[in-house]
């Protein structure tokens, strides 16, 4: 590996330079006497850049002088963690910007959160030429190398630390959590004349190929799902040009015979409203409305990549949602695969439509332990929670309790929201079983509600008791308020598509792989 260019220090919270092998005698000492001269404030975030240090350029970064201190009710190490993730980024941001190729991150308190903030930073979104096969594409898809400047095992927390079976996180493993957030944050930013439901099955097909225990990566077409009588699924595709596709990929990192987890993604990769069309200002945002299918493919593909020692099955229902002539009609009645009737109130209420069959499916068929789901889903859940918090409904304690541990780890904020039988009432009386929408007051609520009738074998009531231990624990998250940033924070959260909560995903299912 060729020597790099450029390296990094860090302006610590006691003053001193915190940097693993930069030589004391040298490189350290330098930029220690440089920092001073320049009349740093100490601030978090504050920068120097400084060229000629012993032939190289080094960026130095304060992290503030009470970062390890618990601030919001955050752990110290998540803290911790944090501070390491936005120091990271700035000095990848500043490196960058000194027309750096090739440099090396000091891992501060702990590697793997370096690694995800240097990596995050090096997005560089969308280009021209990324849905081309050539090397000029990868090239700009990763412009940088970056490498972990020492070997500094202090900068292991302990929540990093490979307890109860599961694997460690080290600078390879924030690599690939990195990446993934990456790879979700570049599939939503395609345009939907790129990302169809076809480019989207390709393009996954490419990325897991090669990985080892991943069993199979089908997309399924019209005909297929005809069989398996998904006519909600296949209303919302009727008005669209573009085949549908039913992505299904299966990883079997785990035991034998070992119930799988599922995970399920919203994939409409444009959303005009179809019949019921969206004004035209800032439709083309919906290109992103398959977010819920690229964040949980990308969380599949880490899963897979880390060969986290469980089994899973990945499943998206993939479609446009257009209108025309052929295109579903507000009082229509469809019918989903588990016989429920749904009257169309409105055709833009059409992700829990795509989302029932797929999770009667997935249920149905493969009798998960844990089903996830991830959509786009409601503009009351933006209303709801803003851009801060990624909504989540669920009918187990428990698997609130692993998801909130684990999206706090990698700071990826969910918040539970109500999940109550009341909200039935707006969406039961129809000509129909069901109703897809339930009107304004409560939309996130309603929807949840909706697609909880399609899980089949749920676990009631909230209960984990023993006699419910074969059911299935459930959660839908809906990340229509976090799905976009309208800008940069300066540090790894860019501004455009966020690709959240895809860290958090992989971090459940890394601490759900026990021994």
């Amino acid at each position: 590996m060729a020597t790099p260019d450029v390296y990094l220090a860090v302006k610590g919270s006691e003053g001193a330079l915190h940097s693993t092998n930069v030589a004391p005698s040298a490189v350290s000492t330098e930029v220690e006497r440089l920092w001073k001269l320049s009349r740093a404030n100490d601030k978090a975030g504050e920068i120097r850049t400084f060229y000629g240090v012993d032939g190289k350029t080094v960026v130095a970064v304060s992290t503030g002088k009470d970062s390890a201190t618990k601030k919001g009710g955050e752990t110290e190490e998540n803290k911790l963690k944090e501070v390491t993730r936005k120091t990271a980024a700035i000095a990848t941001h500043a490196l960058k910007a000194a027309h750096s190729k090739h440099f090396q991150i000091d891992p501060l308190h702990s590697a793997h959160a370096a690694a995800v903030g240097a990596t995050l930073a090096s997005f560089d979104g969308f280009q021209s030429n990324h849905h081309k096969s050539t090397t000029a594409a990868k090239a700009k898809l990763d412009p940088v190398t970056i490498d972990l400047l020492g070997t500094n095992s202090a900068a292991t927390l302990e929540s990093d630390k490979g307890v109860d079976g599961r694997i460690a996180l080290d600078w390879e493993t924030g690599k690939i959590y990195g990446r993934a957030q990456n790879l979700a944050r570049e599939l939503m930013e395609l345009p939907a004349n790129i990302c169809t439901p076809t480019y989207f099955c390709d393009r996954a097909a490419k990325e897991f190929e090669g990985i080892a225990n991943v069993a199979s990566v089908e997309a399924h077409d019209l005909a297929w799902a005809e069989e398996k009588k998904m006519g909600s699924f296949i209303s919302v595709s009727r008005g669209s040009d573009e085949p549908l596709r039913f992505l299904e990929i299966h990883y079997n990192g785990g035991k034998a015979g070992e119930k799988p987890l599922a995970l399920v993604g919203k994939g409409i990769t444009f959303d005009s409203g179809g019949i019921s069309l969206k004004p035209g200002a800032a439709m083309k945002e919906m290109r992103a409305d398959m977010g819920g299918a690229a964040v949980t493919l990308s969380a599949a593909w880490a899963i897979a990549k880390l060969q986290i020692p469980i089994n899973y099955v990945f499943v998206a229902a993939l479609t446009e949602n257009m209108p025309s002539g052929k295109a579903t009609k507000p009082g229509d009645i469809v019918t989903a695969a588990n016989g429920v009737t749904i009257e169309v109130d409105n055709t833009d209420a059409e992700g829990r439509l795509v989302l029932a069959d797929a999770l009667y499916y997935v249920s149905s068929t493969y009798k998960p332990h844990t089903v996830i789901d991830a959509a786009t889903l409601t503009g009351a859940m933006m209303i709801a929670l803003g851009n801060q918090f990624t909504g989540v409904f669920t009918n187990s304690e428990s698997l609130w309790e692993e998801l909130n541990e684990s999206s706090a780890a990698e700071r990826e904020r969910l918040w539970r929201m109500p999940l109550d039988e009341g909200y039935m009432s707006q969406i039961g009386g129809t000509g129909a079983d069901l109703c897809n929408t339930g009107g304004r007051l409560g939309g996130a609520c309603t929807a949840a509600v909706f697609l909880k009738r399609f899980v089949d074998g749920l676990i009631v009531d909230g209960s984990d008791n023993e006699d419910q231990e074969n059911l299935i624990r459930w959660c839908h998250v809906d990340l229509a308020g976090t799905m976009d940033s309208a800008k940069s924070d300066g540090a790894y959260s860019l501004g455009g598509m966020t690709g959240r909560p895809v860290r958090a995903l992989i971090e459940f299912a890394r601490r759900s792989a026990t021994a």
